[in-house]
This record gives C-alpha cells, sequence and structure tokens, in this order.
C-alpha cells in the first residue's frame, strides 16, 4: 500500500550555527556595546535578552536573516512574548518547532477527510502518515496540503511504493 509521512522538521545544526553567527553579530555591531543584547540557543529554545522592545526587534531581524541565508524557513519559529526580567532588562524565548503538534495533526486529517479523497491519515508521534491505493491519489493529497496548510513548512518523506 503506497504511503508517505507529513513531517515538521528543521536543520538544528543550522539553526545552532545562525544563533551562533547572530551572537557573533551582536558583539560587534556598535548600536549594541554595553547593552545587556544576547541570545542563546538550549535544546529548541532560542532566548533573547535585550534592553528594551527594539532592540529585541533587533536582535530578531539579525536571526531571521541569518536562517534565511542558512535555508531555514522562519515559519519553524514560534515567537513567545517579551517578559521583563528585572531592571530595565526583557527578554523573549523563541521555540524551534520540531514534530507536527497535535491540534494541526488533527487539522490536516481532518482536511483529507473533508475532500474525501481515497486515502487515509493517521496521526503518528509528530507526523501524519497518509496511505492510499494509487500513487496519484496520494500525489493529490499532497497537492492539497500544500495548498491549505501554508502557514507550516511541512515536508513529505517516506513515500513508499
Amino acid at each position: 500500500m503506497p504511503s508517505f509521512d507529513t513531517v515538521l522538521e528543521t536543520d538544528m545544526v543550522k539553526v545552532k550555527n545562525a544563533v551562533e553567527n547572530t551572537s557573533k553579530e551582536i558583539g560587534t555591531r556598535f548600536d549594541f556595546k554595553g547593552t545587556a543584547a544576547a541570545i542563546e540557543l538550549k535544546d529548541k529554545d532560542i532566548t533573547l535578552t535585550g534592553d528594551g522592545d527594539f532592540q529585541i526587534d533587533q536582535i530578531h531581524d539579525i536571526l531571521r536573516n541569518k536562517l534565511t541565508k542558512a535555508g531555514v524557513d522562519v515559519r519553524f519559529l514560534d515567537i513567545g512574548k517579551v517578559e521583563k526580567i528585572g531592571g530595565d532588562k526583557v527578554k523573549q524565548v523563541t521555540k524551534v518547532r520540531d514534530g507536527i503538534e497535535t491540534e494541526q495533526a488533527k487539522k490536516i486529517q481532518q482536511l483529507i477527510k473533508g475532500h474525501k479523497m481515497k486515502v487515509q491519515a493517521a496521526i503518528q508521534e509528530g507526523k501524519v502518515r497518509v496511505t492510499g491505493a494509487k500513487r496519484d491519489d496520494l500525489q493529490a493529497a499532497m497537492a492539497l496540503i500544500r495548498a491549505e496548510i501554508s502557514d507550516l513548512p511541512l515536508s513529505f518523506d517516506n513515500f513508499r511504493d
């Protein structure tokens, strides 16, 4: 039975390199001298620290540029709220998405069921496996998912005949 997996995976090596390059640029830029501007990566959380909202926005712009240059889609970032941390310093935690969340997976599953295609979608630990009798049906399902789910940088792998 032909099948494929719909996944949401980011290349963490490229993300790590982009964060390190952003940190280097913060260290060399004149407008960040003598400020609390910093960026760090722990597991799948990127923490931005600065003196104010404007500085956090500047760091985010640098990070977005570095990620784009590295070929990482910025839709992988789940940007959190800016929080005050003592004095006039603020921080923002940005999560790197990895794996499709349950509600998004259900949305994909309902999308496929709603279009009455001759394929089945099953949610499996952060991915959605789509199976069908014909390869053409699977390709139509891929096109449908690409067209309808544009807020996530989904990719398709493990295509089997």
